[in-house]
């Protein structure tokens, strides 16, 4: 199955190809971190294998920083509009973090859960039906 995707001006284009949607994992995530990078209340990524995500068009601008627990994190985004494209820590071993956004079609890879519920925004309601963590790993 081939999820095709791309950033806002269209200068970037990814293809991302699972057997089955299971090998992705969408979730939203209220971490400080995840907010100011994506200016918004959340951040939302699929997680997927490496081996599945390929650029078809265009290259990314990388930007490495702590991810504020003493982690390296990687972001690649498009350097004409600025729209995420990835991200991947140091410990993201055989994965990568596509941005939700710039998938084509959204509701093929819908997600499964919620990360840092403890820093949910008290007017965002909560999830129905997926999985909500207070922290990355309870």
């Amino acid at each position: 199955m081939i999820y095709p995707g791309g950033c806002y001006c269209g200068n970037i284009r990814y293809e991302i190809d699972l057997k089955s949607p299971d090998e992705a994992r969408t979730s939203i995530c209220h971490c400080k971190n995840c907010k100011k990078f994506t200016g918004s209340a959340f951040g939302i990524t699929a997680k997927l294998p490496w081996k599945s995500f390929k650029i078809t068009k265009g290259s990314t601008t990388k930007h490495e920083s702590d991810n504020g627990s003493g982690t390296t994190l990687t972001r690649e985004f498009c350097g004409a509009c600025g729209s995420g494209i990835l991200e991947y820590g140091a410990n993201a071993g055989e994965n990568t973090y596509v941005f939700y956004g710039t998938l084509d079609e959204l509701d093929r890879l819908p997600p499964r859960g919620e990360f840092f519920c403890k820093y949910r925004g008290r007017w965002l309601p909560e999830i129905p039906g997926v999985f909500h963590k207070q922290e990355i790993k309870e």
